[in-house]
This record gives C-alpha cells, sequence and structure tokens, in this order.
C-alpha cells in the first residue's frame, strides 16, 4: 500500500490540469483539417500503444471478471462520445469556455445520483447544483449568440461524461487503472475500425498523406490525453480525493491561458462572471462533502 504523499499528490494532479487542456488544443488545432473520426482513432490508437505495454510489464495480464467486458464497452462507448463532442466543441467555442461548460458535470452527477440512484440529496446541494447552472447559462448564453446549437455541445460532453464516471465508479475497483485504460483503447480501435469499414468518410481524406508535422501533432494528442488520465489516477494514490478534488477546477484558469497563448481567444465579462460562479459552486459541493464526511467519521459509533 502507498503511503500519503499530499505533495506528490497535488504535483501529479496539476500535471494532469495542464495536459488535459494542452491536449485539447491540438485537438482544436487539427480540428479544422482532420476527420473528427480520425482524431478520436488516433487518440484511442496512441492510448492502446502506450498501456499495453505497461500492462503486460505490471504482470496482470488481460483477463476479466466475469461480468465486466459489457461495462468496459459502454465505458469505451461513453468515453469517445465524450471525446468526440468536445472535440467537435472546440471548432466553435474558446477552449476556457467549453472547458467551464463543460465542468457543470459535478452537478448532473449529483442529480443522476439524485433522481436515477435514489441517493440522499438535500436542499444545499440541490441550491448550488441551480447556481452553477445559471453560471453555466451565463457561459452558454454569449456563445450561442455567435454560434448557435454548437454552444450547447459542452453540455453534451457533461452528460456523457457524468454517465462515463458512474459506469466507471462500477468497473474501477474491480481492475487496475492502466489495464483498464488499455482494454478500452483496444475497444475503441476496433470499434472505429469496424466504421470506418462500412463508413469510409468517417476517416476523411488520406490519400494525400499527412505531413510530418501533423503526424507529431496526433501523436501528442494521444499522449496527453493518456498522460493526463494517468497521472490523476496516480494522483489519487498519494493524496486523498478530498485534497485534489478541488484542484481539479484549475484546468479552466489553465485552459484559459493556453486559450489565449495559442488562439488569442478569452472569455468575454459575462462568460468569465459565469465561469467564476460555475466554479464557486462546484467548490462549495466539494468542500460541504469533504465537510459532511469529516463530521461522518468524528461521529462515534453506536453501540
Amino acid at each position: 500500500m502507498n503511503e500519503d504523499r499530499p505533495f506528490l499528490g497535488v504535483i501529479l494532479m496539476l500535471a494532469f490540469c495542464v495536459l488535459a487542456p494542452l491536449g485539447d488544443s491540438i485537438a482544436k488545432l487539427l480540428g479544422g483539417t482532420i476527420a473528427l473520426g480520425f482524431l478520436i482513432f488516433v487518440r484511442f490508437g496512441v492510448q492502446a500503444i502506450i498501456l499495453i505495454p505497461l500492462t503486460v510489464l505490471g504482470g496482470t495480464g488481460f483477463g476479466l471478471p466475469k461480468g465486466l467486458l459489457g461495462w468496459i464497452l459502454l465505458r469505451t462507448v461513453l468515453h469517445m462520445m465524450g471525446i468526440g463532442l468536445m472535440f467537435s466543441a472546440l471548432q466553435f467555442l474558446p477552449l476556457a469556455d467549453a472547458l467551464a461548460i463543460a465542468f457543470v458535470m459535478p452537478f448532473i452527477m449529483l442529480l443522476l445520483g439524485f433522481f436515477v440512484m435514489g441517493e440522499e440529496v438535500g436542499p444545499q446541494r440541490l441550491g448550488a447544483c441551480a447556481v452553477g447552472f445559471v453560471g453555466t447559462l451565463l457561459v452558454i448564453q454569449p456563445n450561442f449568440a455567435e454560434v448557435g446549437y454548437p454552444a450547447l455541445l459542452p453540455l453534451g460532453v457533461a452528460v456523457v461524461f457524468a454517465l462515463f464516471m458512474m459506469v466507471t465508479r462500477k468497473v474501477a475497483r474491480a481492475l487496475d487503472p492502466i489495464k483498464l485504460q488499455a482494454i478500452s483503447g483496444v475497444q475503441a480501435v476496433v470499434i472505429l475500425m469496424v466504421v470506418f469499414a462500412v463508413f469510409p468518410a468517417v476517416m476523411g481524406d488520406l490519400s494525400g498523406g499527412l505531413p510530418l508535422s501533423t503526424w507529431v501533432l496526433l501523436a501528442a494528442l494521444g499522449a496527453l490525453g493518456t498522460l493526463a488520465h494517468l497521472f490523476m489516477t496516480w494522483s489519487l494514490r498519494f493524496a486523498p480525493a478530498s485534497t485534489l478534488a478541488p484542484m481539479q477546477y484549475l484546468e479552466i484558469p489553465f485552459g484559459t491561458a493556453i486559450g489565449w497563448l495559442v488562439f488569442s481567444d478569452l472569455p468575454n465579462g459575462l462568460a468569465a462572471v459565469g465561469i467564476c460562479i460555475t466554479v464557486a459552486a462546484g467548490l462549495y459541493i466539494i468542500l460541504r462533502e469533504q465537510r459532511l464526511a469529516k463530521l461522518m467519521q468524528d461521529k462515534p459509533a453506536e453501540a
């Protein structure tokens, strides 16, 4: 068992918060010239190439507990859908705005837990969800006025990834995370190869070949996405989730900085206010959950 090393955990989570929007920025750069289907294929193909050897070296093998293959396949499909929606959104929206809208996901997970799974959710958390949605609408409004319905794509990202996280909870306890991601990478590649065989136009026109610089960016896209996920997973081995959860919101300011440096994009005044409201509501929920968890731990056991 790993000892708690909070500083290392924080550093790894910071790495995730930088690498994830960097990967998104590459997708935004390439999205104008490379077909979406091929971008997703490369993203998961590189994931498989990186993680299959790590799984073999780890000695865990590729065997699965009974009944998990279907759940892992569902998780893979949701992951592909979420990434596809995000890559599509980035062709229309500034990086920071797309990230901020997608960060409505914690509120959606809370509501799914309440309405679908019957989990207890008090009025304060529901109120925080309402405030978070208001903040998200403030980010959506100016983008919707400018680009129309594509401004809603990050909401689709949030819904899909909320479902993705719920499925991940079901399978993650039974599998090593590297093994799980390696299997998902292979599944995604197989699915996309079948799709390309039936609908070759989804791959785009690659008959003229691609320049070396584009291949380098494509490889970087897959590597950054894979490493970002691993850094986040590894961070949880060295620091408690309660310490790391608020830090995930640092992805928004990092995304804002990267969007400004690469694309000269900055959120306008209304969107900036909405981002602040969304982050504040999300942090409120996280901090309140931490406080409630501590109270439950401190409560003496009943005889």
